[in-house]
């Protein structure tokens, strides 16, 4: 009975809702992320982004490069970089499984979300991802465009 009041709805604070226009996406995976304080604070807020970040490979551990996660206003001298690279915690056999993807078949990792779970901890929805080819988006677009047309017409008529 105690758990149940713990525990808590998940809480989605950044969302990459061009990826998946940009990119293919074959296959996702949550990581935690090894974060300061400061930042945990600053993600609670609901300010931080990851557009324009990605999750490379560095020593055989795979860190999130380029999110921004501005500083915590009363972080003080004990805070953070805004973009400075973090480690993302995964299984090692999760780790070679991205790895492979990556180095055989050419494909990226990017972060479509970054949420607490419902205890509270701070993840991130990775995606092993192909990028999409300009006629791939086009394609994409039109089949957006109709079935939003679709949606209008059967209002429309019943």
């Amino acid at each position: 009975m105690a758990a149940d009041k713990n525990e808590r709805p998940i809480k989605v604070v950044a969302e990459n809702r061009k990826a998946r226009f940009n990119y293919a996406i074959e296959d996702t995976v949550e990581a935690g992320i090894s974060l300061t304080g400061t930042e945990v604070k600053s993600i609670r807020l609901g300010k931080s982004t990851i557009a324009e970040s990605y999750a490379d490979s560095k020593n055989g551990e795979i860190w999130l490069i380029n999110a921004n996660i501005p500083e915590y206003l009363q972080g003080n001298r004990f805070n953070h970089e805004p973009k400075r690279p973090r480690k993302l915690l995964l299984h090692r056999k999760q780790i070679n499984k991205l790895l492979g993807a990556v180095d055989r078949e050419g494909m990226t990792l990017i972060p479509l979300k970054l949420y607490f779970n419902e205890r509270g901890r701070a993840k991130l929805l990775l995606a092993v991802a192909k990028g999409k080819k300009l006629h791939d988006k086009r394609e994409s677009e039109k089949k957006r465009d109709w079935s939003r047309e679709k949606g209008r017409l059967l209002r429309a008529r019943g």
